[in-house]
């Protein structure tokens, strides 16, 4: 089979980027997790600079009495925007099936704390 000097195959054709995304989300990340290690966070705090996004979290010792804790930051993690907006995303999602299958999730401590009868 000869083709023409002018005639491209269709495989140096580009494809258009409508065609490409359906094979980009096929695509599946490997995960190596043999190292991490692990730690738990009951506060965050948050704070942007026009390149990214800080995301302080910390063990609060005193949760009922945060104006009197010194919370000691024991991950710094620093994102840019886009990868901070797929966060908020996954992170939306799982919650939002969290309280589907166990109910809402009060945030306000003093609402969840059960009062002590003396």
């Amino acid at each position: 089979m000869s083709a023409k000097k002018d005639d491209k195959p269709a495989e140096e054709t580009p494809a258009a980027p409508e065609a490409a995304a359906p094979a980009q989300q096929q695509q599946q990340v490997k995960v190596n997790d043999d190292n991490v290690s692990a730690s738990y966070a009951n506060f965050c705090r948050v704070s942007s600079t026009p390149e990214e996004l800080i995301l302080d979290l910390g063990l609060n010792p005193q949760p009922l009495d945060p104006a009197n804790t010194e919370i000691t930051v024991g991950q710094r993690v620093i994102l840019n925007h886009f990868t901070a907006k797929r966060l908020l995303s996954a992170l939306s999602m799982a919650l939002q099936r969290h309280e589907q299958a166990f109910g809402v999730l009060e945030t306000d401590i003093r609402k969840r704390v059960v009062g002590q009868k003396s």
